[in-house]
This record gives C-alpha cells, structure tokens and sequence, in this order.
C-alpha cells in the first residue's frame, strides 16, 4: 500500500491500518508513508477519548520511526487495541509494546511475532564502525525497555535475544505465554509474500499455505482516505484485506535497485574514506533511490572539488622510494607510540628516532659522517631539504586527530554546529512571518501587506591553542612522550575547551538581541520556582515550548523536547522519569500513567553543572538554541611546525579556531532547580 488508511468506525472507534514496511518508504524505495510523523498526523485528527484500531502486518523497517510510532500511540489516551492481522516483525513489533490498562494487544492464532538484533548499513574506518556497533547496542537497549515494560521479564534476559544475532519467532501462544500479547484472535487467511533473507518457520508457512520462494510484495488496499467518515457513510468490510502482487515484476525492481546501490558503493570504494562528510553522502545515495550511479559520481566529484581534495585511491601506485620512506616513517613512529599498528613490509619496524632523522639526512644526500650525534640531529631539524620535522608533524598529526575524535564531549549533542568565514562577527538571522491572509473587501481588492521585521544574532570565532617543543635531547633519547604524548594531551584539551566555553555561556545566561538573558519570563521560557525532575515540572516546560510563537508573533512553533541537559545529581532522576510508565513520584499512590514517558531521546548530565539547574532542549536541527561554530567549518584542531628559535630543536604550533554564542531562545526551557 502507498499509504496508511484511518477510518472512523462506530461506537467511537478510528482505525488505523499500518500495513507494509516500517518508514516513508518500503524495501523498494517506493514511499508508503508508514513513519512516525505520519502517524502523529493521523492521531491529531482524531479525539484523545477515541478507542484506536491499530491493525498491523508488517515485517518490519526503520526501528528508530519504529519507536517513535510506538511513543506516539502511547501517548494517545483513549484506549487501543492492537491487532496483529499477519505478522509483527523487527521494528513492526516494537509498536505495540505499551503496557496499560486500556491498551490491549490480539493476535490472529495464525499470524507470527519475531525480534532479533538491529542492523545498519555502515562505512568507514575502524572507529566510525566500533561507533555503529555502539548505536546498534543502543538501540537494543532502547527496543528491550519497551518489551521489559510490557511483558515483566527480565531486562538481561530480553537483551540476550536483541543481540544473540538470530530472529526469534513466536506463534501467537508462544506470544501470549511470554507476556507479548494479551488475547489470541481467531485465524485469518494470509496470502503472504516474503522477503527472502528471513528465514520463517516451515510449520507456520505451511499451516497458511505459503510458499518460502516468493519476493517480498506489495499489499493492496482501497485508495487513502484523506479525512474520517462518518458514521452515515458506508463501513469498510469486515474481512483482512490479502497481500498479493505479481512477484516477477517486483524481483525486477529488487535486482535493479541492488544494482544501484552496488554501483554507488564501488564509487565509493575508490575515495579516501577518511572524511565524514563523504561517509554521510555514501549513506544518504544507498537510501536515496534517485540517485542513479551517474548522479552519484557528480556530486562527489563536485563535493571533492570544491573543497580542493583529489580523488584518491586505497592502493599506492608509483610510490617513489623517498615517499615510502615518509610513509614508513610515520607508520614506524605511530606503532611504537601504540598510536597504529605496524603496517605489512614496513622496512622501519622498531626504530629509534634518532636512527629515522639519520635516515632523513641520507635521503637529502647530506654527508653526516663530521657530525656527532646532536648536530646531527640539529641538522636533521635545520636542513630544508631533510623531511625529519615533517615526519614528526604527520606524526602528531595523525595522533591529534585521534585523540581529538574519541575524546568525549556532552556540547556536541545539544548544540548546533556551525561555521563562519572569517573572525567577525558573523550573523545569524531569523525572519519573521505575515501571519494569516487577508479577506478581500467588498470589492475584490487585496491589502497590502508590511514585510515583518526579522530577529539578527551574531557568533565570533576566535582562536585557541599552544605550542609544543621538541628538542635534540628527546629524540637523542626516543622520548616519544615529549611529543607523541603531549599532541594527544593537547586534542583532548581542546575538547575539554569548546566544552568548558559551552557550559560557561549556558551558565552566565547571556542577553540576547532583544535586550532579554537567554533564559527569561519575558521569553516564556524558564520556571521561576524550582523543583527537583518530576513528571509535572517537565509536562510545565513541554507546554512553554510548545507555546513558543515565531518571530513576528503570529503562529505557535509547537517545538517538542528531545534533550534533557542537568547536573549529576539530577541525572539518574530524569532517567527514571523519562523511562517509567507511571509518574514515579513517591507520594502518588493511584499509580497514574506518567504522560512524559520517552519524551526525551536523550539525558545528559554533566559535573560541568554544579547547581540543581536542569534544562530542556529541542532537537539542534530543529531549534537550535546555542551554536559553536568553527572556521571555514574545520572542527578539528590544526598543527604547524616553525623551526625553534626560543628551543634547540622544532616547535609545532596546535590550534582550534571556534566561537560559541547564543542565537535564539525559543528552542530551550530551564528549571532553577531545587
């Protein structure tokens, strides 16, 4: 089906049918509108008291719209049935994960329910994919607290099954004995089509009569209803519609698409894949089904271009003897600080650094054989034509930007990220809007309108750094740590930097262009009198937020929290709030449904806020509310070599160029705390 179908049914019944994949659009590419915001559409337009039908056959898709659509129901008040018309699998059983009261979940005895691990698509090197393993850990743990919820069983347990790497299926007894269900329904007939990497269990396929060899297909349903009907109008019939569609045609499309993406990889497969806006475009282009392979090539060569990058290949084709040297060299320095293993045919293995700066002068063809062994390394240090500076440079080049990537920082998942092109103060404006048309008059003609008056903030990068030494001494005594060491210390001082200006500038409340701190009753948005994280105080903020207008005032933002930011002591507190099904709050005995469930996506706390402040961010994207931005967009540290005057040997020069600054307000709300 292209889309999901809502039908408003008698006794105050609406409902949903979510059949196909989970996301905007299916295995195929093709959009079918089964996603969260969708969802949330289909339950605004109808009443919170309404009973929901949410009838589901799917073998799953997106787990992340998965959950959301999943939170979107729980949040509907009125009670739901859940129905589970054929199958529920992956991210499609995750829906109906809601314990409460009211909401209940049936089974057909001969439909199918099945979990197992998250999986993605990934690219990269070896930390970019430790860093996919680690979100797919995530969202196991995320997709296992819904089921713990629901069934009581142990949270060790379910996670087991999340990550065991097999797909666990459950008839509908097995469903109910486990705690996933709450009733089983009568049998429905089932004309299924498979995606053929699942493997299914052969007793269900052949109680309902399926066959294993077919393609995944399409399920046809009556066209979307645009708005409910009405009770007078005539109700949709009773029988489960069947999936069936001729599967030549979509194994056509299957095998081209998989030819698509194939082509799309092997152009990637020839760039440099160290660069993540390069990663970001190869996932984006695998998704993106109109993307053909030529369309792809453009764009990256283009992407390449403009930001002066050759396009390069993993394989070294006519490496000199002086280039291998360098990259040996290097490689050599890195494995011995533990930095980088030690690359295959290294002739260099184990070197001293004073043996690598005697190796430099050889490759300068400059006569050593007067020299003692400090003017030898000073002439490695001073001779234009040595590479010795340069090789320690890479060196610590390559140190600083690993250490800079896995050094860890709370700012980067609240703040928007920017970039300026100089050091002046660059702006940040936000127009304003008109506001609803006007009627015409009497005689037809149409007002004038003024152009409203926009909102200007400004942000001023500047730069931060410091210089290392290196001496003849050091090298004399292969001390890797005077240089090695010190450029890991200095990439994780800069993080710690950006993070300490971010936390400063939140906690100083700063004015804004309106004369008004960040932070203010004027800007509706902070709560004056201050409470420990309770269920009431966040459903507070969450309405001042969502009450935000634009600029000119004329229409609501209706902005929703997805960031919980606080201290340490109020950390583990929101964690319990944000994950209970009802208001923890001691001293409420009637166990009422906590209606902040899962508001946030994410809780950071931080001993960088020392107070029993705590603060409530939308998503940066969506509202962003403080901004680092970096130099012509360059958020990694910068090194330089000079050499030494002041030092007997060669000083390298580490610095980041960034600035901080608040530049709308509307996308945050703060509590004082208690």
């Amino acid at each position: 089906m292209k889309n999901l179908q809502i039908t408003a049914l008698a006794n105050n019944v609406t409902q949903i049918l979510f059949y196909g994949d989970v996301g905007k659009t299916d295995w195929c590419g093709d959009s079918i509108g089964n996603d969260a915001l969708s969802i949330i559409q289909k339950l605004d337009a109808i009443q919170p008291d309404q009973t929901l039908d949410f009838r589901i056959n799917s073998f799953g898709g997106s787990l992340p719209e998965g959950l959301a659509i999943r939170n979107a129901c729980a949040r509907h008040q009125g009670a739901i049935n859940f129905y589970i018309d054929g199958v529920a699998m992956s991210a499609a059983s995750v829906i109906p994960m809601i314990k409460r009261d009211n909401v209940k979940v049936i089974m057909a005895v001969n439909a199918l329910f099945m979990i197992h691990a998250p999986s993605t698509q990934s690219f990269g090197n070896a930390n970019e994919l430790r860093q996919a393993a680690d979100m797919l850990e995530k969202y196991s743990e995320a997709w296992a607290q819904n089921i713990v919820e629901k069934t009581g069983k142990p949270l060790d347990e379910i996670i087991g099954l999340l990550t065991d790497g097999k797909d666990h299926f459950y008839t509908a007894q097995e469903a109910l004995d486990f705690g996933f269900i709450d009733q089983i329904g009568d049998a429905i007939p089932i004309t299924a089509s498979l995606p053929k990497n699942i493997n299914l269990p052969e007793s269900w396929l052949t109680s309902n009569k399926i066959t294993a060899t077919l393609t995944q297909e399409k399920t046809p349903m009556p066209a979307p209803t645009e708005t409910l009907k009405t009770d007078n109008q005539p109700q949709p019939s009773t029988q489960t519609p069947t999936i069936a569609v001729e599967a030549s045609a979509i194994e056509t499309k299957r095998q081209a698409e998989t030819q698509r993406q194939d082509g799309i990889k092997a152009i990637f497969a020839m760039v440099s894949p160290d660069r993540k806006n390069i990663l970001a475009m190869q996932e984006r282009m695998l998704f993106d089904t109109s993307i053909t392979e030529e369309k792809a090539r453009a764009e990256i060569l283009a992407k390449l271009g403009e930001n002066q990058h050759a396009v390069t290949h993993s394989v070294h084709v006519g490496e000199t003897g002086q280039e291998r040297f360098k990259t040996d060299a290097v490689n050599a320095i890195l494995a011995k600080a533990g930095i980088e293993k030690v690359t295959a045919h290294n002739s260099l293995k184990g070197w001293r650094l004073e043996r690598i700066a005697e190796e430099c002068l050889v490759q300068a063809n400059m006569s050593r054989s007067h020299l003692d062994r400090m003017s030898m390394i000073s002439a490695a240090f001073t001779q234009s034509t040595s590479d010795f500076p340069v090789l320690l440079e890479n060196a610590m080049h390559k140190t600083l930007l690993a250490a800079y990537a896995t050094a860890p920082d709370t700012w980067s998942r609240f703040c928007a990220v920017g970039s300026v092109s100089d050091f002046r103060a660059a702006n940040r404006y936000r127009t304003g809007s008109f506001g609803n048309l006007d009627a015409l008059n009497e005689l037809g003609e149409f007002k004038n309108k003024a152009i409203p008056d926009g909102e200007k903030a400004s942000i001023t990068a500047s730069t931060k750094g410091n210089i290392i030494n290196i001496s003849r001494q050091a090298i004399i005594n292969d001390d890797l740590s005077a240089f090695i060491g010190l450029a890991r210390d200095l990439a994780r001082a800069g993080k710690r930097t950006i993070e300490a200006d971010v936390y400063a500038l939140l906690a100083s409340n700063p004015t804004m262009g309106d004369g008004i701190a960040l932070f203010h009753a004027s800007h509706g948005n902070i709560q004056s009198t201050g409470t420990v994280v309770t269920m009431a105080a966040i459903e507070d903020l969450r309405q001042k937020m969502a009450s935000q207008k634009d600029v000119g005032g004329n229409d609501y933002l209706d902005l929703r929290p997805a960031l919980w930011l606080g201290g340490m002591a109020q950390g583990g507190n929101a964690r319990v709030v944000n994950t209970s099904q009802y208001d923890p709050d001691t001293a409420n005995k009637l166990q009422r449904p906590n209606v902040v469930a899962g508001l946030f996506r994410d809780v950071i706390d931080t001993p960088r806020i020392s107070g029993t402040d705590w603060y409530m961010f939308a998503d940066p994207i969506e509202a962003p509310v403080i901004e680092v931005a970096f130099l012509d967009g360059n958020a990694e540290p910068y090194i330089e070599m000079q050499q030494g005057w002041g030092v007997d040997g060669a000083q390298y020069k580490v610095r980041l160029d960034y600035g901080v600054a608040a530049i709308d307000y509307r996308g945050a709300a703060k509590n004082v705390g208690a």
